[in-house]
């Protein structure tokens, strides 16, 4: 048996179990083998359209588990594709990714350009990268093992740089601040700047998007926020020496995105949110009301007031990030859900509104217990089809919002 069909014949059972049968096969490389599986594995999920070509050959563990997704890939290139096409240059539009490692944004972005270049300074990723090109046809790419430093010291300019930091450390520990990923971008900054007229930055989502503007100074003209299945994935930050100021901000959650201009001054902030809570009234939590948690993306970009104005919701409290409204919302960015009951904490009132219920969703939003110390307290199980949200309103009370989910 080659080491191909052990490949084919393996290909959906369990890596460790088939680990642990190494001494039975002695004629195929066993560890490239298992390699591969995994990543075939991996792939199916988040690679759906690679995985469905059996030409492929994935990466060890790390490089396979920082890739990009196929989804988060296609909206960067749909990103590109945008910005690109209004820049009035007659010459044909170059990519440049300086940190190629698997390749998946690359070869993506790739078919908006004439010419795309990647760069990685791994001479294993740079052969992977080279066979799987050939094998997805794209003819437009060249292969280049180099630093990535080093290349973009020396190379021509192109129309546009992607760069994604690597973000351990030597000793694989997760790095988060822009000083500490490799390369430094920030030292970069002018230099980057210089060779391109745009860059395009992947940065962890634990950074403090609001720092990096600030940091890059006048040069980031956008922000996008990029979410999958409510999971926030990659913070994406496009530079150009073109820009002024920070023109646009991009919560995505999936196929849901939300835009808005920070530095619009025609935004006003509606009335009924710019009033302090006593002018205003407090927003009620109450039955067949409506209840909706905006998605990560949104929780990310912390645009609560411009959340409200946008969709005529308010918020239940300063710090509760959660919102109501009498009527359903279909085109809100988030979860929706109908209120059944409200309780306070009060034993008494806890006991007539849980009842005789087993399982519960439990979110806390402001509220001084944890969920799984709020799950303690009301003796519930994980799951099932009832949503408990534990908030402070604005007037100081702790209450829980028993929920359904809106159809």
């Amino acid at each position: 048996m080659t080491t191909k069909e052990f490949i084919q014949l393996h290909h959906n059972d369990d890596v460790k179990a088939l680990a642990l049968n190494a001494s039975k096969y002695h004629d195929i490389d066993f560890d490239y083998a298992l390699e591969q599986i995994a990543g075939w594995q991996k792939a199916r999920t988040k690679l759906p359209e690679w995985a469905d070509n059996e030409g492929i050959i994935y990466p060890p563990h790390l490089p396979m588990e920082q890739c990009s997704s196929e989804k988060t890939a296609r909206y960067k290139t749909a990103v590109v594709r945008r910005i690109i096409s209004s820049w009035k240059d007659t010459e044909e539009r170059e990519l440049v990714d300086l940190t190629g490692g698997f390749g998946v944004d690359f070869t993506y972005m790739s078919y908006v350009f004439e010419k795309a270049v990647y760069v990685e300074r791994q001479d294993s990723l740079c052969a992977i990268a080279r066979h799987n090109l050939k094998i997805l046809g794209r003819t437009n790419c060249m292969v280049t093992n180099a630093d990535s430093e080093q290349y973009l010291a020396s190379m021509q300019p192109a129309t546009l740089i992607f760069v994604d930091p690597a973000r351990r450390d030597q000793y694989g520990g997760r790095t988060f601040a822009i000083t500490d990923c490799t390369p430094n971008i920030l030292e970069l900054k002018e230099l980057l700047l210089k060779k391109s007229e745009y860059v395009m930055l992947k940065l962890s989502p634990m950074l403090d998007w609001h720092k990096v503007v600030s940091d890059f100074g006048g040069c980031v003209g956008e922000v996008h926020i990029v979410s999958t299945d409510n999971e926030c994935k990659e913070l994406l930050i496009v530079l150009s020496r073109h820009y002024a100021k920070l023109e646009r901000v991009f919560c995505v959650n999936d196929d849901d995105i939300f835009c808005y201009a920070p530095n619009d001054n025609s935004l006003s902030i509606p009335s009924f949110l710019s009033q302090n809570p006593q002018e205003r009234g407090i927003p009620e939590l109450s039955p067949d009301r409506y209840l909706y948690e905006p998605n990560p993306s949104i929780m990310k970009a912390g645009c609560f007031p411009l959340i409200g104005q946008s969709f005529g919701v308010r918020e239940v409290g300063k710090n509760s990030h959660l919102f109501i409204s009498d009527k359903p919302i279909s085109s809100f960015p988030g979860r929706s859900f109908i209120i059944t009951a409200v309780t306070s904490m009060n034993h008494n009132q806890l006991k007539t509104t849980i009842g005789n219920m087993r399982n519960a969703n439990i979110t806390v939003r402001n509220f001084p217990l944890k969920v799984a110390e709020l799950r303690k307290r009301l003796r519930l199980a994980d799951g099932g089809d009832t949503y408990i949200f534990a908030t402070t309103t604005e007037d100081g009370r702790h209450l829980l919002a028993i929920c359904k989910k809106a159809i």
